[in-house]
Parts: structure tokens; sequence; C-alpha cells
């Protein structure tokens, strides 16, 4: 997901920055599921033009000859659902089929009930939120639920009484976010169990990812979705079990690849874009109009939908690419940018598969919200990203950007599928370090890295909770930009050419796998053959920055040969985290410079340099190499200072200003 106040940072408002551095959602109790909708939700669902029992889950597409399976394909959804456009209602029935990937019997299935976090102010996603996510807030309208009426096993037994909501993360009982089903008996390792399912879902006001916006609907996380059982050795795992975890104000998702076969009856004015392709054309009987959708090798499914889309379609193909369809939504006002939209997606599909690996998948669907649905807005599926709602003003390279980091997240969100509650740096880093990688390439958008280093005043560990971030802001500045930052450090220690040589390698080693940091770290020491201990476990496991200092100058006349010169002795300091070859330049009064290299791991040294003239001032830096370095403002040291200016200034900021001042953009 694209952070808007990242994006806003680095993107669009430098003027931000430079002030920034000049001023240097009733609640419900109940403990189990009840086992029919809400009564708002059953007054509505009365109105539908189908009742509940008719919804039948769709058979398989016919596959005249399978392909090899590129994931463990540990579920299978088939799905149907209607919506209720003037209620903003999706009545659905599933039939979900879970496969048990471990090597002990399983008693019980959990479900993530995503929509549940928009219920009331109580639910954790809201306490830890405040309502809000990225620019948007909470409505009086941004009210949502899913509701199951029905869990059967394929015989017909009925487990709603066994439903069962879990607080694992905080034991907040006004969170209905993760269920848990006991079955009637368990399965067994290598074994499948099938269960149907009958749910309703009150869509909110768009508002963190999904809802509806007038006639527009953008159904993300919509349906009861199966927790991942990892099995031993996963991620590091010592023993097999459940990963569970509500949904939190900061944390995304994370799932198990399968199979989903999706039937959505719209009203017919309607144009429904998916995740994966159609199996066969749209059926209109003059008042419904279903879809029919698959998609295998994926861990997700969105939809969206709206009467005004200005669709259009493009047959895409690179040298790792085979062929493919780009599918543009458009709302109306920004139809006259078609060709901005498809220019970016065929660059970033072009760039990614050539530094990382193919994208296997013959769609990749781009949905533009409408203004006012932003928080829609900015966000990744499989197979499906949707850009900033038309609302915003395209000047810049904006809108852009926003594409290519929504394609760069069907590499590490979609494909290699990290566990986002936990882990989030390794998608969402990531991807920044591509989007910023192929907006210089491609649009000559160089970032200030220096500048974004600076405003990492609060670094934390990477591997850490999404939700035991600070804020939300603290979780993007960390998972976002020092997360691209240190692996943008590890790309200046071996070169570009052989970070690319590493994604590559780990995109190949790890897709469809969930791998783990620690998977990460092995690959980049696999390809270097160099131990990366002591940098993860500064940088990654712990919140470092580096920051070098001059502590000190202590000039004196010496003779030598007759001669009298300057001796200055210039003691540094390391502050933070170590990183070899640190630059320091010496300047003197009449004009010369001395260069020389540190090694940056102890605490303090001293440099001696001897000159004809005396030592003016010494800098860390310079040139902003060290892209992890935070304080810069320590980084300078001016051996006399006038009176009037007897304060050390931050050469850093001031040459940040002077940028910005020359009219730069990011």
């Amino acid at each position: 997901m694209l952070m808007s106040n990242v994006f806003l940072r680095l993107s669009k408002h430098p003027a931000l920055w430079m002030l920034l551095l000049a001023l240097t959602l009733g609640t419900l109790s109940a403990a189990f599921l009840p086992a029919a909708p809400a009564a708002e939700i059953r007054a509505a669902l009365a109105l539908a033009q189908e009742p509940t029992g008719s919804l039948q889950v769709p058979p398989a597409p016919p596959v005249k000859t399978a392909p090899p399976a590129l994931s463990n394909r540990i579920v299978e959804y088939h799905m149907s659902v209607q919506l209720d456009a003037d209620n903003k209602i999706l009545q659905g029935a599933q039939s979900v089929t879970w496969k048990n990937p471990g090597s002990k019997p399983v008693s019980e299935l959990y479900f993530h009930l995503y929509p549940n976090a928009f219920q009331s102010k109580k639910t954790t996603f809201n306490k830890e939120s405040g309502g809000k996510l990225r620019a948007d807030e909470m409505t009086k309208d941004s009210f949502g639920r899913i509701d199951i009426s029905s869990v059967q096993t394929e015989d017909g037994l009925d487990l709603s009484s066994t439903l069962q909501f879990v607080q694992p993360d905080d034991d907040n009982p006004q969170d209905q976010t993760l269920v848990k089903v006991r079955l009637p008996q368990p399965v067994n390792p290598g074994e499948k169990l099938t269960l149907k399912m009958d749910f309703a879902v009150q869509l909110p006001y768009v508002f963190a990812r999904m809802g509806y916006k007038d006639d527009f609907i953008m159904a993300g996380q919509w349906f009861p979705k199966l927790a991942v059982y990892e099995p031993k050795g996963t991620r590091g795992r010592v023993e097999e079990g459940w990963n569970l975890h509500q949904y939190h104000g900061n944390s995304e998702f994370y799932a198990d690849f399968g199979l989903y076969n999706v039937r959505i009856q719209v009203p017919s004015a309607y144009t429904v874009a998916a995740t994966g392709f159609p199996t066969k054309p749209a059926v209109d009987d003059g008042t419904k109009k279903t879809y029919s959708f698959y998609a295998d090798d994926v861990h997700d499914f969105a939809w969206s939908a709206s009467p005004d889309f200005v669709y259009t379609e493009e047959p895409f193909s690179t040298p790792n690419i085979p062929g493919m369809k780009i599918k543009l939504y458009l709302d109306p006002a920004h139809k006259e940018l078609k060709d901005r939209y498809l220019y970016a997606a065929k660059r970033a599909l072009t760039k990614y598969s050539e530094w990382f690996g193919t994208y296997p998948y013959s769609t990749l669907s781009i949905v533009v919200p409408p203004a006012g649905a932003n928080g829609a807005g900015g966000m990744e599926y499989p197979t499906l990203i949707t850009g900033w709602a038309a609302g915003e003003d395209p000047t810049g390279f904006g809108l852009e950007r926003v594409i290519v980091h929504e394609i760069g997240h069907q590499y590490w969100y979609g494909m290699v599928a990290s566990n986002e509650f936990e882990e989030a740096w390794l998608d969402e880093g990531f991807t920044s370090y591509a989007e910023d990688l192929l907006m210089e390439t491609e649009f000559g958008e160089k970032p200030n890295l220096a500048l974004e280093s600076s405003y990492m005043t609060n670094p934390a560990p990477l591997k850490l909770d999404a939700w035991r971030y600070d804020s939300h802001s603290h979780y993007a500045d960390n998972v976002y930009t020092r997360a691209k930052l240190v692996l943008k450090s590890i790309e200046d220690q071996i070169g570009q050419k052989q970070m690319l040589k590493v994604l590559h390698t780990y995109f190949e080693r790890w897709k469809f796998r969930h791998p783990a940091t620690l998977d990460f770290q092995q690959t980049l020491e696999a390809v270097t053959k160099t131990s990366w201990s002591e940098f993860f476990d500064q940088f990654v496991y712990n919140g470092m920055m580096t920051d070098y200092s001059i502590k000190q100058v202590q000039t004196r006349k010496v003779k030598k040969a007759g001669e009298v010169l300057y001796e200055s002795a210039v003691v540094v300091q390391k502050r933070g985290g170590s990183y070899k070859d640190v630059p320091i330049q010496f300047h003197f009064t009449d004009g010369s410079t001395v260069e020389q290299t540190w090694a940056g791991k102890e605490s303090l040294t001293t440099f001696t340099v001897t000159s004809k003239s005396p030592l003016e001032w010494a800098a860390i830096d310079p040139y902003y190499t060290l892209v992890l370095e935070n304080k810069r403002i320590n980084n300078f040291y001016q051996v006399q200072i006038d009176e009037k200016w007897n304060v050390r200034f931050h050469i850093g900021i001031v040459k940040i200003i002077e940028s910005i001042v020359g009219g730069f953009t990011w």
C-alpha cells in the first residue's frame, strides 16, 4: 500500500518538508457470532432481488489443459456474491476447501472477518487508528460489518454454534475480526476439508481500503478468509500452528495461496474489475449482470464495480512477460489521462520483470476511484491495483508514482507474499526501493535520500509486529522509508548490478513461499559471499541509524624543518550504527582540501592533519553518501566563527534548502 503521507513527503510537497525542517470508529459485546445478520442488515436484505438461498457457489470453470501450479495451493474458494447497490450490501456464499499442510491433525479453522473492523469505534482497528488511515478519516457512514448466517460441512452438518470470536493480540472483546470454527473431527496431515458458508457484508462509506462512494464499490478484504497454518520451519517457526492476528490500525494482510472461482452479480449498468480473468462473457438479463472470474496461485481476491468506469484494455508483452492484458478502469474525470496510466504500467512491468522475474499472470487491472474515494486508492491486490482517486491533482509524476508503487507490490506482496502482520518491511520497504529505482530510471525522478534520512527521528526495528510501532506515522516512517534506506545502503556497498542480482535471486528462490527476514539475509549473504550479520543486527533487527559527529577541533602551530605549519587534531565520534568507509573532508583557509576515509568502527578517534594554512572547517560525509546518516547537524565543524553566528550550523540543511529553493522535484 502506498502511504499518502510518505507519498506527499517524497513527491508532491517539498515545501512541507522545508517547513518541517525549519521547525527542526454502537459497541457489540457478544462473545459468539450471531446466527443471522444484524437487524439493520436483515431489513435491507429483504429488498434484495434474489434470496440468500438462491446464491449458489459457481462450479469450477472448464480447463482444457491445467497449467503447472506455481504455489502450494492450500486453499480453494468457490464464491458467489450479489451486490444490493441501493443498500450497499454484499450477499455472499462460498465453498472453501482447506488442505492441512502440517504434520499434525487440526481441530479448528480460523477466518479473518476484516469488515468487522468498521462495526464500532471500539474495534482494535479503530482504537489504534483513531478512525484514520493515511489522510482519510471515518465519517458517520463509515461503519460496516460482516455476518455469517450459516456454516456447514459438505454433508450438511451445521457448525454455526461453534463459531467463537478470538482476540489473540489484545483481548479486546469488542473486536470481531478473527473467528474460530471448531470442527466435528480433525483434519489429518495432507487431507482436505470443505465448508460452505453464507454471509452478508454491510459496506462502509469508503474507508481503509474498502466501501462505497455513491455508485462506486471497492470490495477489498470482503469475505471470510482463512488464516495461515504454518508448518514447522515456515519463517523460522519451531512448532507448526496457526498464524493468528486481528485487523490492526497499521497492519495489512497475510494469506495462503490457492484458487479463486468467483461469480459477481451487479446491476446491469455496472462494470466489474476483479482479480484474475473472466471465464466467460458477462450475462445480462436486463436487470442484473453476472460476471465470472477465475484466478490461481493468488492469496486474495478483490473486485470493484461502478456504472461510470471508462474501460480500456491493451495487450502487452516483453521478453520476460510472454503475453498479458492491461485493463484500465478509469473514473471519467481521468479519461484523458489514459495514456499516462498505461505508460506507467508498461514501464513498471517491463523493468520489474527484467530486474526481479517474470509476471506470470494473464491480466493486470488498474482501477481509478472517483473523487472523494481515496480510501480505496493507492492499494494492491493480486493482479489488481488502485490509483489515487480522480480528484487528485495529476501534476508532476504523482500519478505515475502511485501506479509504479502498486505494481511493485505484485512482486513483494503478491508473489513473495511475506507476513505483513509481522514483517511489513519485506513488502513495503522492498516496494518503495523498487519504486524509487523505477522512477529514477524511467522518469528521471531522483529521490533526495539525505532529506528522507534526516526525517528518521524515531527509528525502530524493522522486524516488529505492525501494531507495535508507536503510531501510524512511526510505522510508515520505518517500514517504508527507513526500510528503503536500509536496502539502498546495501546497494551502495555492493553496487546496483549486484543488488539487482540479490533481489532477483531472492524473488526466484522465495516466490509463493512466504519468506522471513532471515531468508532475505541468507540470500544476500549467498550472493555476496559475505556475512551481513553486523549490518542486520544494527539496522534491521535493531532500530539504528548512523550518526557520526565531529566532537572537537584543536589547532596549533608547529615548526618542521624551519617552516611554520598548522597541526589540527580533529576528534570524530560514532554515536550510532557502524558503517564502513566514512568519508571526512578537511578544508583549509588557502582553499586546499584533504580527504580521508575512516573505517567508522571506533567510538572515538582522532585525525591529525598538518598544512601550511589553518584548518577552516571539517565535514563528515560532505557528499551525502551515507544514506543512513540522520543527524547531519553534527557532521560539520567550523573552526572559527564570527561572533554573531556563534553557533554550529547544519550544512546538510543548508544544502537541502538551497536545493529546494532551486526548484528541484523528487
